[in-house]
């Protein structure tokens, strides 16, 4: 199983209320990467069609582009998972005098939790990848060490765990997955079409859980 994963927010206090890991799996991972690229020769205004990565911010792209690529995203037959959270919930333990200071084991832990999603598994290998986020507070291999230790429980034996952290301006799998959570954020945010957004890639969605609720 190839899993590639991104997050929409940070935990500083801001406009939005909402912190979202996603998560996508797809049956062929060179093919959505080669119908990526093709959607952007054909479908993105010329300014952006050679550009390496184009993310789901970007201002030149319109509400009209971003429905309809959202639409090609979900007939890729992808396959989504997410946790999502509401960031005055996150608990004191990961806070200092309310500043949230143990971003490297929160993050630890909701990417955990959104992967387990995807568990048990039967597939000989699971392979992460993920955004090079900073890790405040952990190095990157405990932080691998920290999803290891919650998912190989979930999977066989002898089963391959790998986490590697591409450079999504080569990956375009890691941009369909920032597209997907931008989708989901606006969504959670109450944000402009954040509803229409939703309803494309809802049949996509395998399981989805909100953290720290109260």
């Amino acid at each position: 199983m190839h899993v590639f994963l991104d997050e929409s927010g940070t935990f500083a206090k801001g406009d939005d209320h909402y912190f979202l890991v996603g998560a996508f799996t797809v049956g062929d991972i060179k093919r959505t990467a080669k119908e990526w690229r093709r959607w952007q020769q054909e479908k993105f205004p010329r300014a952006l069609r050679n550009l390496p990565e184009v993310k789901f911010s970007n201002p030149v792209v319109d509400e009209g582009l971003r429905l309809k690529t959202l639409k090609f995203i979900a007939d890729l037959d992808t396959r989504i998972v997410y946790t999502y959270l509401f960031k005055k919930n996150i608990p004191p333990d990961f806070r200092k005098k309310q500043k949230i200071t143990k971003t490297g084991l929160l993050y630890g832990q909701i990417v955990g939790d959104t992967l387990t999603l995807l568990t048990p598994s039967a597939d000989s290998e699971f392979r992460v990848y993920r955004d090079p986020r900073t890790l405040k507070g952990i190095t990157r291999e405990e932080f691998n060490e920290i999803l290891e230790t919650r998912i190989t429980p979930f999977l066989p034996k002898q089963a391959l765990f790998r986490v590697e952290t591409p450079d999504s301006s080569t990956n375009p799998n890691m941009q369909i997955i920032d597209w997907i959570c931008g989708a989901l954020a606006r969504y959670y945010n109450k944000k402009e079409l954040g509803d229409e957004f939703y309803k494309i890639l809802g049949n996509n969605i395998l399981k989805q859980k909100e953290l720290f609720s109260k």
